[in-house]
């Protein structure tokens, strides 16, 4: 390609069809510094500006031998680097989303893990507090609360009255409770 000559966007397209890269390197110049200007202009960002100009020529050059423009080349190239900063803004907002979810799905399983050790800790401390409960309430208690027996179940079963497993029921919860209450405001 002789160099003294100037060429028209559609010359140096046609040669570059060809694999010319004297000509991939006069567009590129010829381009280059107006696609900079937009593209800082839209993103704020000279890197990524540069990045993005980059990618649109890379992308020119691998698609030269099937290259079709249809309009100006100066029209095509504003429309490649808008639809590339629309597609790295889409990949930036998707990549947003992803990392936002990731902590929101972090802090579940941190926060189930951490209630799961608070019932773990509970169940554990009620298990020590039943088995320290005088015997007849320990019994009265499991009968009640662990197999679902009635009041009028647990008097039958144990041969005493009715009054009598109310109070040791009543005896294990206050027991229990109180037990229990420096707990709630730990796990408060």
């Amino acid at each position: 390609m002789p160099t003294n000559e100037p060429y028209t966007d559609q010359e140096l397209l046609q040669l570059l069809r060809q694999d010319d890269e004297q000509a991939f390197t006069i567009l590129y110049q010829r381009y280059r510094d107006r696609m900079l200007v937009t593209d800082v202009h839209r993103l704020g960002n000279l890197e990524e500006a540069r990045e993005i100009v980059q990618d649109v020529f890379c992308g020119l050059w691998k698609r030269r031998a099937s290259l079709a423009i249809d309009c100006s080349l100066n029209t095509y190239l504003a429309s490649a680097v808008k639809y590339e900063v629309f597609r790295r803004f889409a990949a930036q907002s998707r990549q947003q989303r992803y990392q936002q979810q990731v902590i929101r799905d972090w802090q579940e399983a941190a926060n189930d893990t951490i209630d799961q050790l608070k019932a773990n800790e509970l169940r554990s401390q009620l298990d020590n507090l039943v088995k320290n409960l005088p015997e007849k309430c320990r019994i009265v208690y499991r009968l009640s609360r662990e197999k679902g027996y009635s009041q009028k179940q647990i008097a039958a079963e144990l041969r005493i009255a009715e009054k009598t497993v109310e109070a040791h029921l009543s005896s294990a919860l206050r027991k229990l409770r109180l037990g229990l209450s420096h707990l709630f405001a730990f796990f408060l």
